[in-house]
């Protein structure tokens, strides 16, 4: 890398619609050790957004304008926050060029695609990094702290809720129900809450699924329920759905000694959509005490059962941090292209699991 402690590591984004303007561009922004020297987008409103919003930036149509005649020399890193279908093309095509690169998840469309991105950053000596943001969510964070001090007991049951209520669709790639276009609610939301999972409590050995098409005019899947069953017994049940008239609670966690129920969603998507940005040193992530979950047995939280358990703050930022870490050598990659992979052998098993109405063995 030829960025010092002193130098911002030099960016190039390949995206600027929803994924790069409103969550990659503000991160890497506010990030002291990386710069977004440019951005790829052949959409002249996106183009002007992104130079109003970071003025310096060099705009490019194409990305292969990022490493064309040697211009992989003035970057340090490619993040990938395009349409799905593009991610691995756009990724083996920058590792080829001798560039690291953060994907956004889902990194591939299939496991095997993923190992073999693997495969190749390992043989470049190259990081290979995937964006999943929500391992730094504020209830994510909150509950990973409660499993390290055995606050649970042993847990039994995990369930995880990514629920919208968006009875129209809005249209566009996301909800397109063409194969390749990766779209749908499975591989989109789904992607974080399986890798929550995998995070939490480690290895699949079966997969259950449920996956529909409900609202008039949907293309793609748009309520979906996962069951899965862990190595170590604990099973988790996984709900993504836009078609959510009432929304359950975000995290219900049941162990042995005690269970967590968490309602909402961790405010940090919500505060990039409205333009506010992290500044190091202030307040980020945080969240009333009226959104706290609660940690109790016997009796509903919601008729004041469990005792209130402080939210820690969300840190998307310390993704970034630890991507800039792990290219100077001084940390590991905060998400890897394998632990991707693990998470796609889930949902395509999920996928088989559903069209076929069987459970699926791993």
């Amino acid at each position: 890398m030829t960025g010092t402690p002193r130098t911002p590591l030099r960016v190039g984004l390949v995206g600027y619609g929803l994924a790069g303007s409103v969550f990659h561009a503000p991160l890497i922004a506010a990030s002291e050790d990386l710069v977004l020297a440019a951005v790829t987008t052949g959409n002249p409103e996106r183009a002007a957004e992104a130079r109003a919003a970071h003025p310096g930036v060099r705009v490019v149509a194409t990305p292969e304008e990022l490493w064309a005649d040697g211009a992989a020399d003035e970057l340090d890193l490619v993040v990938v926050a395009s349409p799905n279908k593009t991610h691995v093309a756009i990724a083996t095509a920058a590792l080829e060029a001798g560039l690291p690169v953060v994907v956004d998840k889902p990194l591939a469309g299939t496991a095997a695609e993923a190992r073999a991105l693997a495969v190749l950053a390992e043989e470049r000596g190259l990081l290979l990094s995937v964006f999943q943001n929500r391992r730094w969510d504020n209830d994510f964070l909150t509950l990973r702290r409660l499993l390290d001090e055995k606050a649970l007991g042993d847990v039994q049951r995990f369930e995880s809720r990514f629920e919208r209520w968006r009875p129209l669709p809005k249209g566009g790639w996301r909800e397109s129900g063409a194969p390749s276009e990766i779209g749908g609610l499975l591989y989109d939301l789904g992607s974080h809450v399986v890798d929550q999972a995998l995070v939490l409590f480690g290895p699949v050995v079966s997969v259950y699924a449920e996956s529909d098409v409900r609202r008039p005019g949907a293309e793609a899947d748009d309520d979906t329920f996962l069951a899965l069953t862990h190595a170590n017994g604990v099973r988790s049940h996984l709900y993504v759905s836009a078609n959510t008239a009432q929304l359950g609670p975000r995290f219900r966690v049941l162990g042995q000694r005690a269970g967590f129920v968490k309602y909402g969603l961790d405010p940090q998507e919500a505060a990039l959509r409205e333009g506010l940005r992290p500044v190091p040193g202030t307040v980020w992530g945080m969240e009333p005490e009226e959104l706290w979950g609660r940690l109790g047995s016997g009796e509903s939280p919601l008729t004041g059962g469990g005792t209130p358990v402080e939210s820690l703050p969300g840190d998307y930022p310390a993704y970034y941090a630890a991507v800039a870490a792990a290219l100077r050598g001084a940390g590991e990659n905060p998400v890897t292209a394998q632990e991707a992979a693990a998470a796609l052998d889930v949902l395509e098993a999920a996928k088989r699991s559903a069209r076929e109405g069987i459970t699926v063995t791993l």
